[in-house]
């Protein structure tokens, strides 16, 4: 019998996991990944990657397929992120350029990672 315990540890490293595979396709990419799960003041940011001027901020969902993953992000996981990103520029002022963009990485259990280029922007 699985534990509750057991199925967290288990989900923790298939978020990692995840974020690794997502850190791998940014760099792919051209991208400069600065930071992975960056705790700020307002919470976590998975990803924080850099090309030229763009600066992205990147939430990372994984899923038993990629396509429920791209449905995982909350109006209120978008708020927190957005007020993480905001705690980050603050303390990390150098790693903001011209454009900062939020996206999605989703990641299906069969290794498949997507990404949702600007999936959301942060109310004015």
């Amino acid at each position: 019998m699985t534990t509750k315990r057991q199925r967290g540890a288990g989900s923790n490293r298939y978020g990692r996991e995840a974020e690794e595979l997502c850190a791998a396709a940014l760099e792919a990419d051209g991208f400069a990944v600065l930071a992975r799960r960056r705790r700020t003041t307002a919470g976590e940011i998975d990803l924080v990657a850099r090309r030229g001027a763009l600066t992205v901020i990147v939430e990372v969902k994984a899923r038993a397929r990629a396509a429920e993953a791209a449905f995982a992000l909350s109006p209120r996981q978008r708020a927190r992120l957005v007020a993480a990103s905001e705690a980050l520029m603050a303390e990390e002022p150098a790693w903001f350029g011209e454009n900062v963009r939020f996206d999605v990485m989703v990641v299906g259990r069969d290794g498949t990672v997507r990404r949702i280029a600007d999936a959301f922007r942060a109310e004015p």
